[in-house]
C-alpha cells in the first residue's frame, strides 16, 4: 500500500521547524525577525510534533508493544546521551552536564515519548474528552510543584502529554473532514494573528515555551497556571491550523518524511558545532532566509537514504537496511562478474 503523503509532508514540516528553531535560537536576542519567528514557532512546533507522535501510537495496546518500544526508544536514548556527552566535550563545551537523567539537546523527547506510551495504558480507559481534560489539568497544576523540572524530562512529559493524547484519539477521517476552504481561511488568519501579536507584544520568556520548569522557577508562583492555560489555548489553535494547511499531494521531497527521527537525533551534531565555532554570526532580518535554507539542507541531508542506512543500527536498533544494501550490492557484483566472464 502506498503511504499517505499527508503524514510524510506533515512530519517533514514539523522536523524542519524543530531544526530551524534550534538553528535560530542563539540569534533571537540580536535579530528582531528571528526573535518573533522563534516565539511563533515554539508556541506550537513541539505540541504539533507530539500530537503527530500520538497519532501514530494507535498500536500501543498490542502484546509486547512496550517491550519493543523500550528497545526502540530507551537504547537510542542512552547511546546518544553518552555520544553527545563526549561530542560536546570534544567541541569545547566543557561545562556541559553529562548525567544520564538530564537529557542532552532534544533527547528529552525520547524519554517523554516512552513515558507517554506508558501513560496511555491508564488514559485510554477514560473517555477521550475526560482524558484530555484531565491531562490538560495536570499539565497546568504540575507547574506548582517546585521539585518537578527537567530531570528525567518529567515536567515536559506531563506538560505536553495532552497533545499526545489528542493525537492518539484523533482519526484520519476527522482530520481530513475538517479541511474545508472556510476552515483553511480561518487557520491562516489564526497563524497570522499570532505572528502579529508576537511582533507587537513583549517576548515570552523561552522557558515558558519549553515546559520544563516550575512556575516558581519562572517567577510566577501564583499566576503561572493562568499563563500556561492561555498558552495551551493558543498552541491548540495553532496546531490544528497547521494541520489543516498541510498538503495531501505527493512531492519529490515527501519520502524524506519517513526518516524524521534520524534528523531529530543527529541535527544537534551539526548545529552545536556551528554554534561553538561561531559560524552563525548573522545580524540582519534578511539573513533569516539563509538560515531557513540551511535548516532545509540539514533536514534533507540527515533524512537521506544513506544517512538512514548507516545510522539505522543506533537510531532504530536494527540492521535490516544494511543487510538489504549488502545483498543488493553482492548481487550486482555477481551479475557484473558473470557479464565480464561471458
Amino acid at each position: 500500500m502506498q503511504r499517505e503523503a499527508y503524514f510524510d509532508n506533515a512530519k517533514l514540516l514539523f522536523i524542519f521547524l524543530v531544526v530551524f528553531g534550534h538553528l535560530i535560537q542563539p540569534l533571537k536576542n540580536h535579530i528582531e525577525l528571528v526573535d518573533v519567528l522563534y516565539q511563533w514557532i515554539y508556541i506550537f512546533h513541539m505540541p504539533v510534533f507530539v500530537l503527530a507522535s500520538g497519532f501514530f501510537a494507535k498500536g500501543s495496546s498490542d502484546k509486547g508493544y512496550i517491550i519493543k518500544l523500550a528497545k526502540r526508544i530507551l537504547i537510542p536514548y542512552f547511546l546518544f546521551q553518552i555520544f553527545y556527552s563526549i561530542y560536546f566535550l570534544g567541541i569545547g563545551k566543557s561545562s556541559w552536564d553529562n548525567t544520564l537523567y538530564d537529557p542532552h539537546w532534544g533527547l528529552w523527547f525520547l524519554l517523554s515519548l516512552f513515558s507517554w506510551h506508558l501513560l496511555l495504558i491508564a488514559y485510554r480507559k477514560l473517555s477521550p474528552w475526560l482524558g484530555i481534560f484531565t491531562a490538560f489539568s495536570i499539565g497546568i497544576l504540575i507547574g506548582y510543584v517546585p521539585m518537578i523540572g527537567p530531570d528525567f524530562s518529567l515536567s515536559r512529559t506531563l506538560v505536553f502529554f495532552p497533545f499526545f493524547l489528542i493525537g492518539y484519539w484523533l482519526s484520519k477521517k476527522q482530520l481530513f473532514s475538517w479541511r474545508t476552504a472556510n476552515k483553511k481561511a480561518i487557520a491562516v488568519g489564526i497563524l497570522v494573528a499570532v505572528f502579529v501579536v508576537s511582533y507587537v507584544t513583549p517576548t515570552i520568556p523561552a522557558q515558558w515555551l519549553f515546559g520544563s520548569q516550575s512556575y516558581q522557577t519562572l517567577d510566577a508562583a501564583t499566576s503561572g497556571g493562568l499563563y500556561r492555560a492561555i498558552l495551551y489555548v493558543v498552541a491548540t489553535l495553532m496546531v490544528f491550523s497547521v494541520l489543516l494547511l498541510i498538503p495531501r499531494q505527493r512531492y519529490s521531497f515527501t519520502p524524506l518524511g519517513q526518516n524524521t527521527m534520524y534528523v531529530y537525533l543527529l541535527h544537534g551534531v551539526i548545529i552545536q558545532y556551528g554554534r561553538q565555532a561561531n559560524l552563525l554570526a548573522v545580524d540582519h532580518n534578511l539573513d533569516t532566509i539563509g538560515l531557513a535554507v540551511i535548516a532545509a539542507a540539514i533536514v534533507w541531508f540527515l533524512s537521506s537514504k544513506w544517512v538512514a542506512l548507516f545510522a539505522q543500527p543506533i537510531v532504530e536498533g536494527k540492521t535490516d537496511g544494511l543487510h538489504r544494501w549488502w545483498e543488493e550490492r553482492s548481487k550486482k557484483e555477481t551479475y557484473n562478474y558473470k557479464e565480464k566472464s561471458s
